[in-house]
């Protein structure tokens, strides 16, 4: 068996990936499903587009690659995390759609337990802050919504659980109910010292610890794939929340190492090893990976908005058909006009942490068009990161000052925003040959767990670059750059 299946459930489409025992791609399968946005800062997914998509795809890169199923040693799991679901335990029917990890809908509940003073216990025991980002509002708001939820969960008739959880149950047919430490972590309601559920937490949210899955390592048995579905059982053998997986597939190994994603969003984290650093900056600190029970650290900064804003430009302002437009256009802008987006449309992730802010553009003139909301909405995406590694290194006694940051996901593909990242950040950016580095994690992970793989040393030897980007920006017109972005979120926050 020389073959590893990675499934990567994302927030706008599902892809499987197959790789070889080389780790190099063989075959890939992806399809979009629909959004649901049922109220303004509301986003839904059904579990059902979740799972179809996922099998669709699964059977679609077996056969695209024209492997014998008995070929493949393993099957690995990345998806999007915070994403809330809850099922009956017997049937495996969802009691309500999936509540996205963007959706909103909980800012007033979160402010009640913030000024009640619960934030503290929530930051001490999960390193998360109280925020509707976070599965454990999402799945008390489903109790106390869903018509005879509550009571059902309190007969141990419901179970929640993240993504992973809920691919794992219909991969097995219902066998398992298990998620990993990485997910587990992001749920607001694990507490990432002790490696247990906080019954604390769970008893003020009114949340029955029956519904909870049981917590395994990242590379560990998570049972077996249903006969009928690829024609044998295959193992699952890896999971990890898709922002970790990405931590593994950059080779993120060592305490400094820094890494930043983007997809929808933007997910910055720094390994800080063995010992949780706790963040004076609403940084996050959270569980990189979990490895023969053993968690590695790292402190996190989240964006709601990155690649989302390209989509933005397509779908809402509909000024480009496809993303690929944005960078000639952008790089076609008025260098004279100084327009400044914050696409707070779901609210400002770390470091501010504001749900209830909405986006904004500052800047506009008679003369701003297609090219300077092009630009405006690519350099986004640099100041937001900016922001983040301003508080890391803050929080890291200044040693992630000079560290050099691996990028990958789909924006990173872009030469202007990753040439406008290096400026504005100050600091080299290296851009890997293979920007599937999510997908790589997961299939590392599992493939490590099947025998295929080599350990950390190995792997991380690997790792190969395609690109630098060296800063070229003067640190006159950087700092400039950075105080109008600065003024653009204070404004946009004051609104």
């Amino acid at each position: 068996m020389t073959h590893v299946l990675a499934i990567d459930q994302g927030t706008t489409s599902t892809r499987a990936i197959l790789f070889d025992g080389a780790l190099s791609v063989v075959s890939r399968a992806q399809e979009e499903f629909e959004q649901h946005f049922p109220a303004s800062g509301w986003v839904e997914h059904d579990p059902l587009d979740l799972w179809s998509t996922t099998a669709a795809t699964c059977r679609a890169a077996i056969e695209k690659a024209g492997v014998r199923v008995e070929d493949i040693a393993a099957i690995g799991i990345t998806n999007q995390r915070e994403t809330t679901l809850v099922w009956d335990r017997k049937t495996g029917k969802p009691i309500h759609n999936a509540i996205v990890w963007q959706d909103r809908r909980t800012s007033d509940l979160c402010r009640t337990l913030k000024d009640d003073g619960f934030e503290e216990v929530v930051t001490d025991r999960t390193g998360l802050l109280l925020d509707p980002y976070f599965s454990g509002t999402k799945l008390a708001w489903l109790l106390d919504n869903v018509d005879g939820a509550r009571a059902r969960a309190e007969a141990g008739d419901l179970v929640f659980g993240t993504v992973d959880s809920w691919l794992v149950w219909n991969l097995t047919g219902g066998a398992l109910h298990v998620t990993d430490a990485t997910n587990a972590a992001r749920t607001m309601l694990y507490d990432i010292r002790k490696g247990r559920w906080s019954q604390t937490i769970c008893d003020r949210l009114g949340i029955p610890m029956s519904m909870l899955p049981e917590v395994r390592d990242s590379a560990a048995e998570f049972g077996e794939t249903r006969p009928d579905l690829f024609g044998r059982p295959i193992p699952i053998m890896g999971i990890a929340g898709d922002q970790q997986a990405a931590t593994v597939g950059q080779a993120c190994f060592q305490p400094g190492m820094l890494k930043s994603t983007y997809g929808t969003g933007c997910f910055a984290l720094l390994n800080t090893g063995e010992t949780p650093v706790r963040s004076q900056n609403r940084l996050l600190t959270t569980i990189a990976y979990q490895l023969d029970g053993k968690p590695t650290y790292a402190l996190e900064g989240s964006i709601f908005i990155a690649g989302a804003v390209v989509q933005w430009l397509r779908d809402g302002l509909k000024i480009i058909r496809d993303a690929k437009e944005t960078h000639p256009l952008a790089e076609r802008a008025d260098p004279a006009q100084q327009v400044m987006l914050v696409p707070a449309f779901t609210g400002l992730g770390a470091p501010y942490w504001n749900a209830d802010c909405r986006g904004a553009v500052f800047g506009l003139t008679r003369n701003s068009g297609p090219e300077e909301f092009a630009k405006a909405a690519l350099e986004s995406v640099g100041f937001q990161t900016r922001d983040l590694l301003e508080a890391m290194k803050s929080d890291w006694n200044a040693e992630a000052e000079a560290a050099t940051l691996r990028v990958d996901g789909g924006m990173s593909a872009s030469d202007y925003a990753m040439q406008f990242l290096s400026d504005i950040i100050g600091a080299r950016v290296d851009r890997p040959k293979v920007l599937e580095t999510t997908a790589m994690g997961a299939a590392w992970l599992a493939g490590q767990r099947a025998g295929i793989y080599p350990a950390q040393a190995e792997f991380a030897a690997s790792w190969a670059l395609e690109r630098s980007f060296e800063p070229a920006m003067q640190d006159e017109t950087r700092s400039a750059k950075y105080a109008a972005w600065q003024r653009a979120v204070d404004a946009t926050m004051r609104f």
